[in-house]
């Protein structure tokens, strides 16, 4: 009994690493990844080293999500453990094309203009704070880090879904990638009639297609991933567990911040 106490025990820590992990790498990675590309893109050659550096950094981005999504769910006795190497890659490859894509073209609108990039990129991240506001998220011991951990979760909101109640979101993830599409839609069409002095049919048309690519490969994988991978298919669950905390389980969450 006492060892398997200690196992739970280690699992929960290894959780907790993750879970801080997946803050790091989208905090520091997705700026570094932007800038990169935006610097990829204005050179216009093509580096294998640059280019290999950028993908390993939003591999490592989307592993770090699907990391944490193994990690919470061993964590969890109420939840189905993420097995097998089709449901990881598929999820994996879900994250990496969607967050490729939308990198991409945030990048694009740099070259239009950095304050209506700066404007969009806000507006999205006070969305997502609203919406973990909304929620009423319980993770820390004090108002402070509660909303610190709101800010974080809105940041992450800019460039992937984070479900962050463990409850059903088909409609929430639905209106997500609704409005990121319209939106990597919208950038694209803004750039083609935006008159850019690097501009270049040659080199921008390709990329553009990548763009549109990425994302319908990405949702693809989404679909995919929730109509035949996912856990929880053909089991009668309460929650939607996806990125977030269980809600049956946010006690020995909540306060793993403050430890």
């Amino acid at each position: 009994m006492e060892e398997q106490s200690d196992l739970h025990e280690v699992i929960d820590r290894v959780t907790d690493l993750s879970m801080l992990r997946l803050f790091e790498t989208y905090l520091e990675g997705c700026p570094q990844l932007i800038l990169q590309l935006y610097i990829f893109l204005e050179h216009g050659e093509v580096n294998f080293i640059q280019s290999s550096a950028i993908v390993t950094s939003c591999c490592a981005i989307s592993v770090a999500t699907v990391d944490f999504q193994i990690a919470l769910r061993k964590s969890l006795p109420d939840k189905n453990l993420l097995n097998g190497v089709c449901p990881r890659i598929t999820y994996l490859l879900y994250k990496f094309l969607t967050l490729a894509s939308w990198l991409l073209s945030v990048v694009l609108l740099l070259f239009v203009d950095i304050n209506i990039t700066l404007f969009l990129l806000l507006f999205l991240w006070l969305i997502g704070l609203i919406w973990a506001i909304k929620n009423q998220t319980q993770f820390c011991n004090s108002r402070g880090m509660e909303f610190l951990y709101r800010m974080v979760v809105g940041f992450i909101f800019v460039f992937t879904f984070f479900n962050i109640k463990g409850q059903h979101t088909r409609c929430p993830m639905s209106c997500y990638y609704s409005v990121r599409a319209l939106a990597t839609l919208g950038i694209l069409f803004v750039f083609w009639t935006y008159p850019l002095s690097i501009f270049s049919s040659d080199y921008f048309i390709p990329i553009s297609v990548f763009i549109i690519l990425t994302l319908l490969f990405g949702i693809t994988f989404l679909i995919t991933y929730y109509g035949n991978c996912h856990p929880n298919i053909n089991k009668d669950t309460k929650g939607d567990e996806i990125d977030g905390i269980s809600v049956q389980r946010h006690c020995r969450m909540r306060y793993f911040l403050m430890e």
